[in-house]
């Protein structure tokens, strides 16, 4: 029996969580079908899921098929936790891409869709809410092949639609008109097919084309579409049946090394660390000595604890789990989002990066956590530190000048529901502060500095020299030597690297630097001076530290040197609307800072396509009902980042210079 790692997505409220629910009951895992308006659905198992109605957490149960042991994996379809898709991708086999009978394709429909076909994930589409008045068959059909994938297929028609009868009859080897649309679909990616279907349509046989439908699904080629009902059940087994055929099984050796990645991290009822592990070849075992790293770091080795898989849409004790597997590890307590484990920890560094690689934007907001009980500062930093852990983009930052803890954010329906968790899982009650937009500082030119070790603006015994340099967006940071390695202990270059990147965190006006390469020019230490009958002196001797405080101030001169430019996001959009609509829109784009750059007259529908702000969307959000009538359809996706324009070319992020010497010496001082 093989495994199918099989991730449910949708856009909020078409039915997602309901259609997990429908399957488990249908497969006997569950006696009922749990309500999400109720809170009785086996995935929405946080407290807050089940008061909203909304999946918050992605959550994995299974099932059993005919020779198959299918992990469903339960998405969140609210914007606000794209996050927690996008850990969930890169672990499945095959999706489920739900769509509503009665809205349709929606904006968070296209970008899951885009993404998919992007990741080649084999994907079957299911029509939910057949049974609403105003649900669509045909029409939405054309919809999907036209906003989602040419490569949609019909797999059967609706009767009795937008009523509580409405139930799915799949096509069968007799309809010629369904084998004439598969055939004209499969076609185009199969030469061969195509040239025997042109020779003899009758020697191209139903069997085949369900035999290249298959193959086809599995490539991410085609797109099988079914509609039914999770409400009712309309259509669930025929999608069940889909699964089951068109889905492939997954690759791993079972009798290799272990190896695998982890894609969600959780603490357990005692506080230890949960790995959710998707086995990617070999077997993970309880008391096994388990490597993992993310390639940034050197892999750690830990003793595996326990182990669980899931079974019956629950996860029950093993004695370990396999390729194909999702593994519950304990015992890995240093564990991380996207680390790889096992044999890939040291050999797969590129699966680990293509793990943290992003599919959808960043986030584009942040704002200030504040304790309600000033004496609950330090629980609250511990418990957003833990928060941090399971959701790595929530990228919690300190200011230590003003004692201010930072979380970034896609949305403030996020930002309520981190409040609801501090204050039921911890007892934390918090409140925020208005949320700003995230900018970053990208170099101007090239600066470089250096310090010579314990001199009058020098405090510390160590000698560093850096210079910085522009790099490319999206290639991070990156350190370079221009010393001999042999020329001071590793551990002190290691506190210089380390420093550096945690001092672009926030740079000349408190942004994050992002992309930039630093290479030292200068080192210098004073070796460790101790005699026979006396102890270490630190006075006359180097140590870490000296090298972790000299180098941000060495890092702010050449900053200083290279200068720095305030740059804000911006987001691609897509903005269909009515024809006539358009004459009012440009003035608010106008307004907004809005770039139209592409547009398009399809039918009366004009699409137009560009760049606004990301501060300035939710504007544009707001305003385009009432000027398209209600029909107006806006998606965005992150675009780039680019200089702030306008009257303010800069625009700090604090209202003190994080790279300020005196200040920094200062806070040096009061810390030691």
């Amino acid at each position: 029996m093989h495994t199918l790692n099989l991730g449910i997505l949708a856009h909020v409220d078409a039915g997602k969580t309901s259609l997990t629910e429908r399957l488990l009951h249908a497969a006997g895992v569950v006696e009922e079908v749990g309500s999400v308006d109720d809170g009785s659905t086996r995935t929405d198992s946080l407290a807050l899921e089940r008061r909203r109605g909304i999946t918050i957490k992605s959550a994995v149960v299974s099932f059993a098929l005919d020779g198959i042991t299918v992990n469903l994996i339960d998405t969140p379809g609210h914007p606000d936790f794209i996050a927690e898709v996008e850990r969930v991708l890169h672990v499945l086999d095959g999706a489920v891409l739900v769509v509503s009978a009665v809205e349709g394709v929606q904006a968070q429909t296209r970008v899951l869709m885009r993404t998919l076909r992007r990741l080649g994930i084999p994907t079957l589409v299911f029509v939910n809410k057949t049974d609403r008045r105003g649900a669509r068959d045909d029409a939405l059909v054309r919809d999907i092949a036209a906003k989602l994938t040419p490569g949609a297929v019909a797999m059967g028609t609706v009767g009795g639609l937008g009523t509580r009868a409405a139930a799915f009859t799949p096509y069968g080897p007799d309809d010629p008109g369904f084998t004439a649309r598969l055939a004209d679909v499969l076609a185009g990616h199969d030469d061969a097919l195509l040239a025997d279907y042109v020779a003899d349509e009758a020697a191209v046989t139903y069997r085949r084309l369900r035999k290249s439908l298959a193959e086809q699904t599995a490539g991410a080629l085609v797109h099988p579409v079914y509609f039914g009902s999770a409400a009712t059940g309309a259509g669930v087994a025929e999608l069940t049946a889909g699964i089951e055929e068109l889905l492939p099984a997954p690759a791993g050796d079972p009798d290799g090394p272990a190896a695998g990645t982890v894609f969600k991290v959780e603490r357990g009822p005692n506080g230890e660390k949960v790995a959710y592990v998707r086995m990617l070849a070999g077997t993970v075992r309880t008391r096994q000595e388990l490597a993992y790293g993310d390639g940034d770091r050197a892999p750690v080795t830990e003793k595996v604890t326990g182990v669980k898989v899931f079974e019956q849409g629950a996860a029950v004790p093993a004695a370990g789990a396999g390729a194909g597997r999702i593994a519950l590890v304990r015992g890995l307590e240093g564990v991380r989002i996207g680390d790889a484990v096992g044999a890939a920890a040291g050999s797969a560094v590129g699966r680990a990066a293509d793990a943290r690689r992003h599919h959808f934007a960043p986030p584009t907001l942040e704002t200030v956590v504040v304790p309600d009980r000033t004496a609950d500062r330090g629980a609250l930093h511990a418990a957003l530190f833990q928060l941090a852990e399971q959701d790595p983009l929530i990228a919690l930052r300190q200011d230590d000048i003003r004692q201010e803890l930072y979380v970034s954010l896609y949305g403030e329906v996020q930002k309520e529901v981190i409040g609801a968790t501090l204050a039921d899982e911890y007892g934390l009650p918090v409140s925020f502060r208005e949320s700003s937009v995230i900018h970053v500082e990208r170099l101007a030119g090239t600066g470089a500095a250096h310090e010579k070790g314990d001199t009058g603006t020098n405090p510390f015994l160590a000698t560093v020299g850096l210079r910085v340099t522009p790099a490319p967006p999206g290639t991070g940071v990156r350190f370079d030597l221009e010393v001999e390695l042999g020329s001071m202990p590793y551990a002190f270059f290691k506190a210089v690297d380390d420093t550096v990147r945690a001092t672009l965190h926030q740079g000349l006006y408190g942004w994050e630097i992002p992309d930039v390469r630093v290479t030292m020019t200068h080192s210098g230490y004073w070796p460790r001076q101790s005699h026979a009958h006396q102890g270490f002196s630190k006075a006359m001797s180097s140590t870490g530290a000296d090298f972790r405080g000299i180098t941000p101030l060495v890092l702010a001169d050449a900053l200083k040197r290279a200068g720095t430019r305030v740059c804000e996001p911006v987001q691609r959009f897509r903005l269909e609307a009515p024809e006539d609509a358009v004459p009012a829109l440009w003035p608010v784009f106008a307004a907004l800072a809005a770039v139209v750059d592409g547009q398009e007259v399809r039918g009366g529908v004009a699409v137009l396509e560009g760049e606004v702000p990301a501060a300035r969307v939710h504007g544009l959000e707001r305003r385009l009902p009432g000027l398209t009538r209600g029909e107006g359809v806006l998606e965005t996706s992150f675009g780039r980042y680019r200089p702030v324009r306008g009257p303010a070319p800069v625009r700090p992020r604090t209202d003190h210079n994080p790279l300020d010497r005196k200040e920094y010496l200062l806070h040096v001082q009061r810390r030691v």
